[in-house]
């Protein structure tokens, strides 16, 4: 096990970055097989439950009512749609599920939806997260009695580099509701975006301020920027693949016991710069034709690729074994109900 650290400077970090490519890539492999399953990989299906109407500026968004052509929102969706949506992805393997809600901050009254959605993802037996915007304390403290499992709030990119990207709200805001859901005893899952303009440098300062954060987000989602036409960083040119991966291999050198995923932009990655970023320790992405309203990946091309590279899906067998119970339990009742039905 690799000892955790919480006190990363910026000048050995760029010291990682400049490391030749298969020296890091090997060392981060080396972290990576000591502290998680050899070729095991983590999937989470991600759901849009409320799309567009954004008040915030984030220039890659088009969510926000900022953009160009701003996505027509849509109300929250209803419990039964969601219930829906967490079978089919429970039935294809994930064991996370993810709700996002284009919000700048929940209304308590949208607090209660939510713990509702939560409820229908535990009885399904999957983990649970949410993205909802920015929390205040209470509402992190009522989501944690509700057994949500993760929150997901993301950096995006170095405090410097912020306000280029952004500037409805600060980059505090965004500690403040990482330290509100730690708080409350829910799990963090916080990362970023490449690919906004940022430079090497804010690469490095981003990851810092995850890994020296006072513990580890149990997940960093590392997103390759989706151009979406009517956005501010559209036409905004695209991070280097050897960058992208090289980024990857240093999160996991940073933070050890994370888990480490291929988020948006991965429809666009060939299945050699994929099997890079596994080797280099990414453990987890996101499954589903769509990620809030970025395309993805579809299901059998990555089963094909997990197959290809002998990877296997986390809890997929444990999940099997129990969708099966359930259907051998819901058989005896319906021949438990005929046998009486010919006893009568």
């Amino acid at each position: 096990m690799s000892n955790l650290r919480n006190n990363w400077k910026l000048q050995e970090v760029l010291n990682l970055f400049d490391k030749s490519f298969n020296e890091l890539l090997f060392d981060a492999h080396e972290i990576h097989i000591a502290n998680h399953k050899k070729d095991m990989v983590q999937v989470c299906t991600l759901l849009s439950i409320k799309t567009g109407g954004c008040p915030e500026d984030c220039g890659y968004c088009s969510q926000s009512i900022h953009s160009e052509d701003p996505i027509e929102a849509t109300p929250l969706m209803s419990l039964e749609e969601v219930k829906k949506h967490v079978k089919q992805a429970r039935d294809q393997g994930s064991t996370r599920f993810c709700m996002g809600a284009a919000w700048r901050r929940p209304s308590n009254q949208n607090i209660d939806r939510v713990i509702k959605m939560v409820e229908i993802v535990h009885d399904l037996g999957m983990e649970s997260c949410v993205t909802l915007g920015m929390l205040s304390e209470d509402q992190a403290i009522r989501l944690s009695k509700s057994g949500l499992n993760y929150y997901n709030h993301n950096l995006d990119t170095s405090r410097d580099y912020y306000a280029k990207v952004i500037s409805t709200r600060n980059y505090q805001d965004r500690l403040n509701t990482l330290k509100y859901v730690r708080e409350a005893g829910i799990k963090v899952c916080s990362g970023g975006i490449l690919g906004l303009g940022e430079s090497r440098k804010d690469r490095a300062e981003l990851l810092i301020e995850l890994a020296n954060l006072d513990q580890h987000p149990e997940s960093v989602p590392i997103n390759m920027l989706v151009q979406m036409e009517g956005t501010r960083l559209y036409d905004n040119e695209k991070i280097d693949e050897l960058e992208f991966i090289r980024t990857i291999a240093i999160t996991r050198i940073m933070m050890p016991n994370t888990y480490v995923r291929l988020s948006a932009g991965r429809e666009s990655m060939t299945d050699s710069m994929q099997a890079l970023c596994f080797y280099a320790g990414g453990n987890s992405v996101f499954y589903g034709e769509e990620l809030l309203t970025a395309p993805n990946v579809e299901v059998e091309e990555d089963r094909k690729l997990f197959n290809n590279l002998g990877m296997k899906i986390e809890g997929e067998t444990k999940q099997i074994n129990k969708l099966n119970k359930e259907k051998a339990l819901d058989l005896d009742k319906k021949q438990n109900t005929y046998n009486l039905k010919l006893i009568n």
